[in-house]
């Protein structure tokens, strides 16, 4: 199929304006997520339709803890990535065709048997996640367009880095977005993921003026990014950028991919980054990735009273009613927040 958001230059190559490398692509070659393929000066989407993955999550395991909570969500995935995380979980999906000769693989799967898949399973969302979104953004923009007029939220799950262009096409049918914000430093970006931070910058301020739902996650790496003052301008960033409003999550890192000689991050670091967020005007910030007693669950931050109590990806119990603490009154942002 045709891709979108490309330009034709001279001698058959192509502009790739999907995300933010904006790469120019020769005749017979791919772009760095490796499944955009340059075909005589046609780019080519070679994941349309193709999920490597579809299952029914918790919403929780997005994560997104103030979208529905305790709702399912049907999500989906293609082969490909836009980065070269060298800590990435789902690498053997990401990163197939760079690590596999270009490999592409997956069953066929249309838009509208995606949405009946949700229905089916009583879904309140569809999560484009596991790898990134922007990959296959064709499929997820045809998708989201007839969830969208059933009723059906959509999600992304992404490392932000989709160009203006894409946010501002996908966006009248994108409801809510878990964005990684890996680190805040650029040489972190450069060296561990092949990008660079800016552009994550911008797409989480344009998520949040285009009023798609926000909520941040950070991946905690022992030495890599998990230095006290940078998280304080992560946070800071956050606060003054989105607003005190936006759910941080940040979770523990466990050695795997090409990312082996690190150890796994302590519940200590958590603990403090967790402190980090709130000092600085943060309302709602998660601890995840491990047994925590308290990192999942929803406070009200003006009385301090827990409102939604979580085991793993799991409601037990939601106390939150007309969008406010029963306790205080307080209102507590979010998108469809009541307990039954």
């Amino acid at each position: 199929m045709e891709a979108y958001l490309y330009k034709p230059l001279n001698e058959k190559k192509v502009k790739c304006n999907l995300c933010n490398h904006r790469c120019v692509i020769k005749n017979g070659s791919r772009g760095i997520c490796g499944v955009r393929e340059n075909q005589e000066g046609t780019l080519k989407t070679l994941v349309y339709g193709k999920l490597i993955a579809s299952n029914i999550d918790p919403i929780e395991k997005k994560p997104l803890f103030h979208f529905f909570p305790g709702s399912l969500s049907y999500s989906i995935a293609t082969v490909g990535c836009n980065f070269k995380c060298l800590f990435c979980q789902n690498a053997n999906i990401s990163q197939m065709p760079s690590d596999h000769d270009g490999m592409i693989t997956g069953d066929l799967y249309t838009p509208e048997d995606v949405v009946d898949a949700a229905e089916k399973g009583n879904c309140k969302s569809i999560a484009y996640t596991y790898t990134e979104p922007t990959v296959y953004f064709e499929f997820a923009y045809d998708t989201a367009k007839i969830a969208h007029e059933k009723g059906i939220q959509n999600v992304f799950v992404t490392n932000g880095y989709m160009t203006s262009e894409a946010l501002e096409m996908i966006s009248p049918y994108l409801d809510a977005a878990n964005v990684d914000l890996k680190a805040f430093n650029a040489s972190f970006y450069k060296d561990v993921v092949k990008a660079r931070l800016e552009p994550v910058k911008e797409t989480l301020k344009l998520m949040k003026s285009l009023g798609i739902f926000v909520e941040v996650t950070t991946l905690l790496i022992p030495g890599l990014n998990d230095d006290k003052h940078e998280l304080e301008m992560l946070a800071e960033f956050i606060v003054n950028s989105l607003g005190s409003e936006t759910p941080w999550h940040v979770s523990a890192f466990y050695p795997t991919y090409r990312l082996t000689d690190r150890p796994p991050t302590s519940v200590e670091s958590l603990v403090v980054a967790r402190e980090i967020g709130i000092k600085a005007g943060l309302n709602y910030v998660y601890i995840g990735n491990v047994p925590s007693e308290d990192g999942e669950n929803t406070f009200c931050y003006k009385c301090g009273n827990i409102l939604i109590r979580r085991s793993g990806f799991y409601v037990e119990k939601n106390l939150i009613k007309n969008s406010r603490c029963p306790h205080c009154g307080a209102l507590i942002n979010g998108v469809e927040l009541d307990g039954a």
